[in-house]
């Protein structure tokens, strides 16, 4: 493994900036922190963690490659991506402003389900094409092709728990009291930002 060393350090740098840029992932996790709490958005940041399985599976079957020679099917996906990016950004855009019994109401109302969380974690990041163009490029021109399947599937397994890891501690952070009480006084205002955040998000990933 320890020959390995110089190419795990290259693939570690380059997950990391690539998972520390604002993208879909981050606007969701910040979503579900403010709205839904802690544990909400941690299981919606264990969803995002295991969609990196989804990339690393078809880059190790060779789809990656199958993807990066076929514009029609990238193109296809890149829509699909974008559709659902944009369906989570209207129904944000969609929010009204609560009035104090509809705020009461939905406190008392029972909390989403783990599994729902963990769902959307999933979805939005398995159709992230931004996480696709990264895991092409780097199954392809990072990761010399000699490199054994046991070591890439170790890079891949690493890149999950980093990325789980890493949005856990953003959940944590973002559903502090303070910080969702800053969010909540900005009520719907809120949802419509996050809104025009996931439809400007699909809007590039289309074009």
């Amino acid at each position: 493994m320890l020959e390995y060393l110089d190419e795990f350090i290259i693939i570690a740098l380059a997950h990391f900036f690539a998972v520390a840029s604002p993208g879909p992932d981050f606007a969701i996790v910040l979503k579900q922190s403010v709205q839904q709490g802690r544990k909400n958005a941690l299981y919606t940041s264990a969803g995002v963690g295991l969609g990196i399985f989804v990339h690393v599976s078809y880059c190790l079957l060779g789809v990656a490659l199958v993807l990066s020679q076929s514009p029609e099917l990238f193109n296809a996906f890149k829509y699909l991506a974008g559709a659902y990016l944009a369906y989570m950004g209207i129904q944000a855009l969609r929010s009204a402003k609560q009035t104090d019994a509809q705020q009461a109401i939905q406190e008392e109302s029972p909390e989403e389900s783990n599994f729902k969380a963990l769902r959307r974690g999933f979805l939005v990041n398995a159709l992230n094409p931004k996480a696709t163009l990264f895991f092409l490029s780097l199954f392809t021109l990072m990761i010399d092709p000699t490199t054994p399947q046991q070591v890439q599937i170790f890079y891949g397994v690493y890149m999950a728990l980093a990325t789980w890891i890493w949005f856990s501690v953003l959940s944590v952070i973002l559903s502090k009291n303070s910080v969702r009480r800053f969010f909540h006084r900005a009520g719907h205002w809120f949802d419509r930002g996050i809104g025009v955040i996931l439809i400007l998000l699909a809007l590039r990933v289309v074009v």
